[in-house]
């Protein structure tokens, strides 16, 4: 089910964010790597939020070498477990994917995904953006014909609004990116780790199959075939985006 509908009122932003709406079939990722290119300020939220589906792309400024940026992509999924948490109901269970999936109650429920000035792991990007695509209620004509894929509606959080959960998924990502800039990797390594989804599985990604073991200290995947242990970097995640 599809409305088209625009969000009712402009979402509010924490301080040091500032928000750029888009409409229609315009992709936010698009207009925040165009403004991103052009040189705008970190900390631009451009987001086109309708009544069935929320996008939304952060514009961020790493003063790191993008091997440590990257990071950013799991700490907005711990950001969005933080969020839709303090609107959901209790029963209602968020878990990460290492490639940016969202899982709600088990199911995929949107993603994250993210793009760079660049894909030198030693450089320091100019910009860095992270995406959120989520889908708010069914766009499916067959309910059930995709049980691995789900909504927010179909998951009980049918008074969760999309401008509350972009407020708070902001907030609760600027809080991270404070705690992260203090305090490095460990704790959001902590956090990411209790929503990991599929550790210890099966798993096919970026042309490799293994065994999903965990993640090293950067959030690279340990990845365990018939005879070694391969090392997948986050930074492989964006040469497959940019």
């Amino acid at each position: 089910m599809s409305s088209g509908l625009d969000l009712v009122r402009d979402p509010t932003f924490p301080p040091l964010m500032q928000g750029e709406a888009v409409t229609g079939p315009t992709d936010p990722m698009d207009t925040a790597r165009a403004r991103a290119v052009l040189g705008c300020d970190a900390g631009l939220v451009v987001y086109n939020l309708q009544a069935d589906r929320l996008r939304a792309a952060v514009v961020l400024a790493p003063e790191v070498p993008l091997s440590e940026a990257v990071a950013m992509l799991p700490l907005a999924g711990v950001g969005f477990q933080n969020a839709l948490g303090a609107l959901a109901p209790p029963e209602v269970a968020v878990h990460l994917d290492w490639d940016g999936g969202l899982r709600v109650n088990g199911a995929r429920c949107g993603r994250l995904n993210m793009e760079a000035a660049g894909t030198d792991p030693d450089a320091m990007p100019d910009w860095l953006i992270i995406g959120l695509d989520l889908p708010l209620i069914s766009m499916s004509d067959a309910p059930g014909a995709t049980p691995d894929q789900t909504s927010l509606y179909d998951e009980g959080c049918a008074d969760v609004e999309g401008v509350q959960l972009l407020e708070s998924w902001t907030r609760h990502m600027l809080t991270w990116i404070n705690r992260w800039g203090d305090e490095g990797n460990k704790p959001l390594h902590t956090d990411w780790l209790g929503m990991a989804h599929g550790v210890g599985e099966p798993i096919t990604i970026l042309g490799l199959s293994g065994s999903y073991l965990g993640v090293d200290e950067r959030f690279g995947m340990l990845l365990r075939d018939s005879e070694i242990t391969h090392l997948l970097p986050l930074t492989r995640l964006l040469e497959e985006t940019s």
